[in-house]
């Protein structure tokens, strides 16, 4: 199966990319930040908004990150140049016009589960990756350890809709078929069909919690960023696995445990077991998978039945629109600068 963009550490897909825990940008603050071969500055504003815009002064080159936040604003260190959260050049201090400045580019952010994202691409055109069950619901939330993995963000994917390996490596004593359904042009999603086996008591012991198939859903965006939703009828566990891809071709991840939010004290008690639990569940299933994404040198030359879903997914991963490392779209073409100075500057 000949791919282009599934595996290509040479293409990003267009969509949100989580860049930095939201507690590490503190208000008034500036940071740097590499995110997917861009130098950005990340700011937060005195109205605790984030702003994310290219690194370097278009004056002569100074890094943004090293300057000062002013307000929503930000001023770079090297002359004091201002600018606002569009990229517009609003103050020089020995100058009165300003228009004649190029304006920074600037890129989407939005915060959501204690993470700030960013949009690749032109604009935002889709929300945020979220746990479809819970789309519409106030959430609580916790964040496990960030990892990274030897194998590009869509190998890790396919880890998730690959059924064998449950019953290989995690032993598990359904076997799942997983129906694929695809929501849009970013999303897909996987639900399982099979119930639970009464082979054995246990089985039938745990069977009694689930009114029709064995409750195994999950939703991927981007073919990045995938939720996953398990556990019997009267409670799911939901888990939403965040990856960006390195430029030679590793995985860089974020787990977030995600629950319905729960009103008063005892709600907020009962939240933080529930996200102890998928915590649980969830290092429970990637202990498993460690070795393998450390050694894995992803070849697909024998696909059988079982592997539907996979090239399903595969096939909506070549669907999606890319855009080149740096962020620059590939349609635009880069054009020659041109010098413009102010009238008062020619003299």
């Amino acid at each position: 199966m000949k791919t282009t963009v599934f595996n290509n550490a040479e293409k990003i897909i267009e969509g949100w990319y989580w860049a930095i825990r939201s507690a590490e940008l503190k208000r008034g603050r500036a940071r740097a930040l590499s995110f997917l071969g861009r130098e950005l500055v990340l700011y937060r504003g005195q109205d605790s908004r984030v702003c994310a815009m290219d690194a370097y002064c278009p004056h002569m080159g100074a890094h943004l990150a090293e300057g000062k936040v002013e307000g929503n604003s930000i001023r770079c260190l090297f002359h004091y140049w201002k600018y606002d959260q569009s990229g517009r050049c609003i103050e020089i201090p020995c100058q009165q016009q300003t228009d004649f400045v190029p304006q920074i580019q600037t890129l989407p952010v939005e915060e959501k589960y204690g993470l700030i994202w960013i949009w690749t691409g032109s604009q935002a055109k889709m929300p945020v990756p979220c746990v479809p069950e819970l789309e519409g619901h106030e959430c609580d939330f916790a964040l496990g350890k960030r990892f990274t993995k030897a194998c590009h963000p869509s190998v890790m994917m396919i880890n998730a809709i690959d059924s064998q390996h449950f019953n290989s490596v995690h032993q598990l004593s359904v076997d799942l078929n997983l129906e694929p359904a695809e929501i849009d042009e970013s999303r897909i999603l996987f639900k399982n069909t099979t119930s639970i086996p009464r082979t054995r008591w246990v089985l039938r012991f745990f069977s009694r919690f689930y009114s029709d198939a064995l409750t195994y859903i999950l939703c991927y965006w981007f073919a990045s960023t995938g939720t996953v939703t398990i556990g019997p009828d009267f409670l799911h566990f939901h888990i939403l696995f965040a990856l960006r891809p390195t430029r030679d071709g590793r995985s860089e991840g974020q787990p977030i445990f995600v629950t319905r939010k729960r009103k008063g004290l005892l709600g907020k008690i009962a939240n933080r077991f529930l996200l102890l639990l998928t915590r649980a569940v969830s290092y429970y299933f990637a202990r498993g998978d460690t070795l393998i994404f450390k050694t894995i040198k992803f070849d697909f030359r024998a696909p059988i039945k079982a592997d539907l879903p996979i090239i399903r997914f595969i096939q909506h991963t070549e669907r999606q629109k890319t855009v080149s490392w740096g962020l620059v779209e590939e349609r635009d073409q880069i054009e020659p600068v041109t010098l413009k100075f102010p009238a008062s500057a020619k003299n």
